[in-house]
């Protein structure tokens, strides 16, 4: 029904489906920002996987920050420490009886949300998927990167360095949505530009601290490997922390995902080649948006499905994320970021109108 909402029958449809969603579960009225109308103050929740991962600080500022310009409350952040799905779903379920007025969610599963998202729909609360998302799933959309696509392009920067041996890649929960997509990307991508590399994946665990020492325990093992990479954020600064304390920099190619502190330091120092920055800030800003946007507007404006990016980053752009410290990609500084005196020229666009 919702694949026919997004094809071409909006309003209708999806009104029928969401018939409770105009009449808003919290009472309390804010008044309206800029030209919109006074609305009830939304209360919206995100579910996680990993609340305490660092890679979601920006995601949570930009849930704030979207929350502060639109006059709603705070969104609630809750779910798991872990990665463990029965723990998101218990939190998902409390977020419907609880009466919130929209629910974003990182599907990491494929069939676990499927019941609970029917539910939260049929109770008139509007659904987003965040950060990861699932096949044959009914949220209304999905705010994050192409993650499949972006581990085909890591895939073909790899091969650029590395063209035959062994490589290690990190995978923090093999087989979550978000993150085995990009590492089945990176072997597609491989299996064709450089079909002599073989590709070890390395299990390193949910708990960000424990991502550093998983993935020294397999270089130990694994010494004559000729780069050391990861898909998620934990086990590419980790990776950035072993070549340090392994004085292998430039010995051993390596690279990942996200801009935590030590993953840009390393790309800064050398001693990670590349990390791909997927905006984790609007991963959070978007999905507060559309949910405020879906409910203003009593269904009219459908959420739209949003790739939120892939950017390269390298020693020769890494400056502003390792001068800015800034609020958009997880640090504590809310000062407007300079622009540089030239852009870099980005891929040429695909798109055909």
């Amino acid at each position: 029904m919702l694949k026919g909402v997004m094809a071409g029958g909006g309003a209708a449809a999806a009104a029928s489906l969401l018939a409770a969603c105009t009449s808003g579960h919290n009472t309390t009225s804010t008044a309206g920002t800029g030209n919109f109308a006074s609305t009830p103050k939304w209360r919206f929740v995100f579910v996680n996987h990993v609340t305490t991962n660092s890679f979601f600080v920006p995601t949570r500022y930009g849930m704030q920050d979207a929350a502060a310009l639109l006059g709603v409350a705070d969104p609630q952040w809750t779910g798991s420490q872990g990665g463990v799905v029965s723990e998101m779903v218990s939190s998902f379920e409390t977020a419907i009886s609880g009466g919130a007025d929209g629910i974003a969610v990182a599907l990491t599963d494929s069939s676990a949300f499927v019941e609970p998202i029917k539910a939260a729909l049929a109770a008139g609360i509007p659904v987003i998927a965040y950060n990861a998302t699932a096949p044959n799933n009914y949220a209304l959309a999905y705010v994050g990167q192409d993650l499949y696509q972006s581990g085909v392009l890591m895939g073909q920067r790899i091969a650029r360095d590395v063209t035959s041996g062994t490589i290690l890649v990190g995978i923090s929960q093999p087989g979550g949505n978000n993150v085995q997509p990009r590492l089945d990307g990176i072997k597609a991508a491989l299996a064709k530009a450089a079909p002599a590399v073989t590709v070890h994946s390395v299990d390193t665990g949910a708990d960000q601290a424990g991502e550093l020492s998983a993935m020294e325990s397999a270089y130990q093992g694994a010494q004559d490997a000729k780069g050391l990479y990861a898909v998620d954020a934990g086990s590419t600064a980790g990776i950035a922390q072993l070549i340090a304390k392994q004085g292998i920099a430039g010995k051993v190619h390596a690279g990942g995902f996200d801009t935590l502190t030590d993953t840009i330091n390393g790309v800064k120092t050398g001693a990670l080649d590349f990390t791909i920055d997927q905006s984790a800030y609007l991963q959070g800003f978007l999905s507060v948006l559309y949910l405020y946007l879906f409910r203003l507007s009593g269904t009219l404006v459908f959420p739209p499905a949003t790739d939120t990016g892939l950017t390269f980053v390298t020693k020769d752009n890494v400056g502003p994320y390792a001068s800015a410290g800034s609020r958009f990609e997880g640090g504590t500084n809310k000062a407007l970021v300079p622009m540089p005196k030239s852009i870099t020229l980005p891929p040429p666009s695909t798109v055909q109108l």
